[in-house]
């Protein structure tokens, strides 16, 4: 196959590619304005392939100083110009896609002499998606507030403009993590969470129990068992309630993971283990409590509210979880050098009562004196810990006819942790 290829001339491959992505261009044209009227249209398939062909023999007329492609362009930017106008002018419609789709059309040929093909296929790719999915962003722009497009602003802010500038040297002795590496944390724990938000509010906006903690595990487990404690009291099925519990457990395991291995691949590499053995119990017992548990009598409002979770990108949430980095680094810093392994393992347990993320990353972060090893064993100790408190919300919260259940489960996960963390 690769000696066909091979004997076809280069300049013919790109005229056929030309074609053919002008082509399909040009038939998604006409599957998308096909219940218009025919005067109101600019042009179809046949329409966009003489586009395409037209950019390909006016480039590779003088590829150099390119003067006859943008003589062309000119002359197809006035035809366009002169269709708006009567669109606008008769019918009364504004739309542009058509004709800047045409333009992209007419540029095929110099993108595939001069850029990958694999960037010309996904530009043609985005275009054909782009067109069809006019109504579907309408819609989900129905959905935004004006909150959320200010958060995410300060956060590509963040992200894109300030981090790259802050130095990547210790703040001081006492805290042995960078400026840069503090604000990569926030920036890493913040982009997890708030896919898992996008997710929830904008993709699965009535999401069941059981999808409610698969998303809910990527943005707080911790969170997560607190809803599903208190949905447990309405007419929902318990069974489902402790299932989805578990399948939030199981994506904390996995999220950590990523974390860790995003920050420090030698401590993700000694918990993987350890994290396959405590994620396979954990969705065992989803599995359990989901489907093979006889479920109870009554099954009604399994839907939770997409609100239920805040937006991560929260001003107040980032600086809390700021403050809890600083915090910990000192805390951290101070016990390793005053009590060593046996002390970080004591306030693992202790911080467990707290958010757990920002301890968890300044140890992947931060250069201790100890090993790996002893490391995966402080973050073990710090999800067992969290994971008791997650015990207490859930008896707390819950219905009581679930306590049982709860205890012997989470008792079961708690156990298994505090074994594998001593292997």
């Amino acid at each position: 196959m690769q000696e066909v290829w091979s004997q076809i001339p280069p300049d013919l491959l790109k005229f056929l590619l030309v074609v053919v992505f002008s082509l399909l261009i040009g038939l998604e044209q006409r599957r998308h304005y096909i219940e218009d009227a025919p005067e109101t249209i600019f042009g179809t398939d046949r329409t966009f392939t003489l586009i395409g062909i037209a950019g390909y023999i006016l480039y590779i007329i003088s590829p150099q100083t390119l003067l006859p492609f943008i003589i062309g362009a000119v002359v197809i930017g006035w035809l366009l110009a002169v269709y708006y106008y009567n669109k606008i002018s008769i019918n009364k419609l504004f739309g542009m896609t058509s004709l800047i789709t045409a333009l992209i059309t007419y540029s095929l040929a110099p993108l595939l002499y001069t850029q990958p093909k694999a960037l010309v296929l996904l530009i043609v790719v985005v275009i054909l998606v782009v067109t069809e999915i006019k109504e579907g962003l309408r819609k989900l722009t129905t959905k935004f507030g004006s909150d959320e497009f200010i958060s995410l602003a300060k956060f590509l802010v963040l992200a894109g403009v300030i981090l790259p500038l802050l130095p990547d040297e210790p703040i001081s002795a006492a805290i042995n993590i960078s400026p840069y590496k503090f604000w990569l944390a926030i920036v890493v724990v913040s982009s997890i969470s708030y896919l898992s938000y996008l997710l929830r509010k904008f993709v699965f906006p009535d999401t069941g129990i059981l999808l409610t903690g698969v998303l809910g595990g990527l943005y707080s487990s911790t969170a997560t068992t607190v809803i599903l404690a208190r949905k447990s009291k309405e007419d929902v099925d318990g069974n489902r309630i402790i299932g989805a519990m578990f399948l939030a457990l199981t994506m904390m395991y996995l999220r950590i993971f990523l974390l860790a291995f995003f920050f420090n691949k030698d401590i993700a590499m000694a918990l993987l283990p350890k994290f396959i053995a405590l994620t396979i119990i954990s969705a065992l017992i989803a599995l359990y409590f989901s489907k093979i548990r006889k479920a109870e009598a009554v099954i009604q409002n399994e839907k939770l509210d997409a609100s239920t979770h805040q937006n991560p990108l929260e001003f107040k949430t980032a600086l809390l979880f700021g403050v809890l980095f600083i915090v910990f680094a000192i805390v951290t810093q101070y016990v390793i050098k005053s009590y060593g392994a046996r002390g970080v393992n004591s306030l693992a347990f202790v911080v467990g009562v707290t958010d757990i993320d920002p301890f968890i990353i300044n140890l992947f972060q931060g250069k201790w004196d100890i090993t790996a090893s002893i490391i995966s064993v402080a973050v073990l100790n710090a999800i067992t810990s969290n994971n008791i408190l997650k015990l207490i919300y859930a008896l707390s919260l819950s219905k009581k006819t679930l306590r049982k259940e709860l205890i012997i489960s989470f008792g079961v996960i708690i156990t298994a942790g505090i074994i594998v963390a001593f292997i």
